[in-house]
């Protein structure tokens, strides 16, 4: 019971600490339009999804381009990137709302919608 209890306390010390995150983001290639997520949901440029290393699939992310304010929410159903120092990839589409498709890469804020 007790590793139960230090379990649960260690998760909610994680979403508090996750609830924000800043750093870089990146948007999928169209090579990947139509490929399995890990979740197993098929990747679609038009949705507003995207991959976190350890958020939970389902969990809705707002994400707010740096530069220019912009945001979007989307749903986490992948897994990634695995670039260093980038924090999301987004959806086509998603990428596309906040102004970062021609950049591609842009510094964001993520914040955990509950």
């Amino acid at each position: 019971m007790k590793r139960f209890i230090s379990t649960l306390i260690f998760i909610a010390i994680c979403a508090v600490v996750i609830a924000q995150e800043k750093g870089k983001a990146s948007y999928y290639a169209d090579k990947f339009e139509g490929r399995k997520t890990a979740s197993g949901e098929i990747y679609q440029h038009q949705l507003k999804t995207a991959a976190h290393k350890t958020l939970p699939f389902g969990t809705k992310v707002k994400v707010t381009n740096l530069a220019n304010n912009k945001s979007v929410v989307v749903k986490i159903n992948d897994r990634g990137p695995f670039i260093k120092g980038r924090i999301i990839d987004l959806s086509k589409s998603a990428a596309s709302e906040i102004d970062g498709v021609l950049p591609g890469i842009i510094d964001v804020k993520i914040e955990v919608i509950k």
